[in-house]
């Protein structure tokens, strides 16, 4: 298993809520905001901000077939993308509850 691929498993397996994010992405920026309001302690790595963050892209590729950011894990189940978590807006707070991150 590759460095970065480990890396990322880490901040899934670590973390409640899990969000790898771009800075100056606007879809990121939805997210965390969303995240933001319901109250929850998520972690997000910024992968324009880490010297290895192609490399974790790549293995979240791997790992999920998305390549895009954000790439979203809540209670180290992956959700997808910003849309996929806007759609999910009312069990959110649930989902949240139950990954012990609210």
């Amino acid at each position: 298993m590759s460095a970065a691929r480990t890396k990322a498993q880490g901040i899934i397996d670590d973390n409640a809520v899990a969000v790898f994010s771009k800075s100056y992405c606007p879809y990121c920026n939805a997210t965390k905001s969303l995240l933001s309001e319901m109250g929850a302690k998520f972690y997000a790595i910024e992968l324009d901000q880490v010297d290895d963050g192609a490399a974790i892209q790549d293995a979240l590729e791997q790992m999920t077939s998305q390549r895009s950011v954000p790439n979203i894990f809540i209670a180290q189940k992956h959700i997808g993308g910003n849309s996929d978590l806007q759609a999910k807006k009312s069990q959110l707070a649930n989902l949240l509850k139950e990954a012990g991150a609210v």
